[in-house]
C-alpha cells in the first residue's frame, strides 16, 4: 500500500465527524482517494482486517450517512475530475464524473463549456465541440446544498425544488462503476440489465455471478429516499442509487444533461391564511403544466426570516415580508418562450385571486438576478434556524434540530398539514415548516429550547412516522435513511422486510462493514438488522 495513504485521526480532521445533521461521529482513521486504484487498494485492505468503512462526500447530508461509528472515514472529496463527454442519437449529452465532484462547480461548468480536458479521449473531445455549438444544458438536481457532491447526490437519491417537475437524482444517473468490498467492480448502465421479477443477476468486470433475491416488499407511490429501491424487472442500476453506501463504493457517474428552458421564472406569492395557500397549491397542481416547483414556507420560518434579517447583517438583502403575511408558496415556471410564462403568471394571478388571496402579494423574478434573491430566501431559511440551533446548543448541549422529511399521497396533504399543527400545538414545541409541498413533501423543523422539548420532539417524530406510513407515505422522501432515521425504516416497512433488505446487503457486503449503521447494524454473524 501506498505510504501514509492511510492517515490515523487526530484534530487536524475533526470537521470530517459531522455533516449538516450536527450529529457528531469517532473514527481511527481516515483517508483521500484520488483515483479507483486507491480506492480499491484501501477497501480490500480495511475489509480483510474486519474494519468499518464510513464513505464521505461533501458532508452536506441531514440524515447522517456520512457520520462515522468508529473505524474509518474514506473521503471522495479528491476524486473529483469530469473523466469525459458522450452524446446520444436524440441530441442529449452525458458527462461522466468521480463522485467528489461538487455540484456548483459542475453547473458552472456545464454553464461555462469550460472542462479541464487534458485527459479526454478522442471521442470526447468531438462530442465537447457539437456541446459548444449545442444550445445551454443544465444538470437538473437541485438539492438546497450546491456543496453537495454528485456522488452524495447518488447515495441518498437527492432531489430539490425542481424535483416536482423533473424528478430526483435517479432519473438522470444513466451508468455507475461501484468497487465492491472484495476490491472487484460493478459496472451498470441503465436500460441493459434488469431483474427477473425479484430476481436480479449481475456480474462483475471480472467475471464473477452474483445472484440476488430481492426483497418482498412494494415502495410507497410517494416520493420516496427511504431503504434499498426495489420493484418488480427493476432496473439493475436503480439498486445502487439511494442504497447509503451500504453496497459498495461509487468511482464513476455518469449523467444526463437537459436543454435549458428558454424561459425561466419565479413568483413568490404571499397568503394571510395558510388552509388557502394550500388550496392554492392544489389548484397548481391541477391547472398549470410548466410548474418546475412549488415551495412552501410557514409563518414561523418567515418570523424566523423577519427576525435574522433585524439582527444578522448576512441577511440584509432579504426582501421585507409583510407582517401580515403567514404563507408563502415559490412557484418556478420553465417554458419555451416568455409569452406562455406570462400567461402561466396570468393563471397564477387568477388562482390567488379566486382562493381568496390578492394578485398584487407576489414578488416576481424574471431574470438570473431577481431568481437569485429568491433562492437567497428559500436557502435562508434552512441556513437561519441551523444557526438558531447551535446557539441554543451553547446552554443545552443535547438537543439538535429534529426536522422531518417525509411525503404522503396527493389526497392526503390536507390530513396531514392538520396532523403537524394539531400535535404541535399539543405538544407545546416551537416549530418552523417548509419544503416542497409540490409533491406532498414537507420538512417539518421542531427546534427544542430545552432537553425536555427535545424528548418530546423525538416521540412526537415517531408518531408522525407511524402516521405518514399508514397514509401510504414515506419516512425519507429525499434525505435518505442514513443513521438518524434507521429506526423509522422498520416502522415503514416491518421486521420481516427490513431482515430481507439486510440479507440482500450481505451479498455485497458480508461483514456488515460498509457504511456501518446506515439503515442495519450487525445482529449475529453477517445477519443485519435495523439500527
Amino acid at each position: 500500500m501506498k505510504k501514509n495513504i492511510i492517515k490515523p485521526m487526530n484534530e487536524e480532521f475533526n470537521e470530517y465527524l459531522r455533516d449538516e445533521s450536527r450529529t457528531i461521529g469517532n473514527a481511527q482513521s481516515i483517508s483521500f482517494p484520488k483515483n479507483e486504484e486507491e480506492v480499491i487498494e484501501i477497501l480490500t485492505d480495511l475489509y480483510s482486517k474486519g474494519i468499518q468503512i464510513t464513505i464521505q462526500g461533501g458532508r452536506t447530508g441531514l440524515a447522517a450517512g456520512a457520520v462515522p461509528d468508529g473505524g474509518h472515514i474514506m473521503n471522495l472529496s479528491k476524486m473529483n475530475k469530469v473523466l469525459g463527454m458522450d452524446i446520444d442519437k436524440d441530441g442529449y449529452f452525458y458527462l461522466t464524473l468521480q463522485p467528489g465532484t461538487i455540484l456548483s462547480k459542475l453547473r458552472k461548468q456545464i454553464e461555462s463549456k469550460k472542462f479541464d480536458r487534458a485527459n479526454w479521449n478522442d471521442e470526447s473531445m468531438k462530442t465537447f465541440t457539437r456541446f459548444c455549438e449545442a444550445p445551454e444544458q443544465f444538470f437538473t438536481p437541485d438539492p438546497t446544498e450546491a456543496s453537495a457532491t454528485i456522488g452524495g447526490m447518488v447515495a441518498c437519491n437527492a432531489s430539490g425544488a425542481r424535483s416536482y417537475l423533473y424528478g430526483p437524482t435517479r432519473k438522470h444517473i444513466t451508468a455507475l462503476k461501484v468497487v465492491l468490498c472484495n476490491g472487484q467492480t460493478l459496472s451498470v448502465r441503465r436500460g441493459e440489465t434488469f431483474a427477473n421479477r425479484r430476481l436480479l443477476k449481475l456480474t462483475t468486470d471480472q467475471g464473477d455471478d452474483l445472484s440476488i433475491n430481492l426483497p418482498s416488499f412494494n415502495m410507497p407511490k410517494t416520493k420516496n429516499a427511504s431503504g434499498y429501491y426495489i420493484k418488480d424487472n427493476m432496473d439493475a442500476i436503480d439498486l445502487f442509487i439511494g442504497s447509503d453506501g451500504t453496497l459498495g463504493v461509487v468511482t464513476e457517474i455518469e449523467v444526463k444533461l437537459l436543454p435549458l428552458p428558454e424561459a425561466i421564472w419565479g413568483v413568490s406569492c404571499f397568503f394571510t391564511n395558510e388552509n388557502n395557500a394550500i388550496e392554492f397549491v392544489m389548484a397548481i397542481r391541477e391547472q398549470l403544466k410548466n410548474v418546475a416547483s412549488i415551495e412552501f414556507f410557514d409563518g414561523d420560518a418567515l418570523t424566523i426570516l423577519r427576525n435574522q434579517k433585524e439582527q444578522n447583517p448576512a441577511f440584509s438583502r432579504l426582501p421585507v415580508v409583510d407582517e401580515k403575511m403567514n404563507t408563502a408558496i415559490y412557484v418556478e415556471i420553465h417554458c419555451e418562450n416568455e409569452e406562455k410564462v406570462i400567461q402561466e403568471l396570468i393563471s397564477i394571478g387568477g388562482l390567488m385571486k379566486e382562493i381568496g388571496g390578492d394578485e398584487t402579494d407576489t414578488w416576481v423574478a424574471r431574470n438570473d438576478a431577481d431568481r437569485s434573491l429568491l433562492l437567497f430566501f428559500r436557502h435562508a431559511v434552512p441556513e437561519s434556524v441551523n444557526m438558531l440551533i447551535d446557539e441554543r446548543k451553547k446552554t443545552e448541549p443535547i438537543i439538535t434540530k429534529l426536522g422531518t422529511d417525509m411525503s404522503v399521497p396527493d389526497k392526503s396533504l390536507k390530513h396531514i398539514m392538520q396532523v403537524y399543527r394539531h400535535s404541535l400545538d399539543e405538544y407545546e414545541l416551537q416549530s418552523a415548516i417548509w419544503g416542497h409541498i409540490g409533491d406532498n413533501h414537507l420538512h417539518v423543523n421542531i427546534l427544542p429550547r430545552n432537553e425536555e422539548d427535545f424528548k418530546k420532539g423525538k416521540e412526537l417524530y415517531a408518531k408522525w412516522a407511524n402516521e405518514v406510513t399508514k397514509l401510504g407515505g414515506a419516512v425519507s422522501a429525499e434525505h435518505g435513511v442514513g443513521k438518524l432515521k434507521a429506526s423509522f425504516l422498520t416502522v415503514m416497512y416491518g421486521q420481516e422486510h427490513i431482515d430481507e433488505m439486510a440479507k440482500l446487503k450481505s451479498i455485497f457486503d458480508p461483514k456488515a462493514l460498509l457504511g456501518a449503521g446506515n439503515m442495519f447494524v450487525p445482529k449475529k454473524g453477517d445477519e443485519l438488522t435495523c439500527a
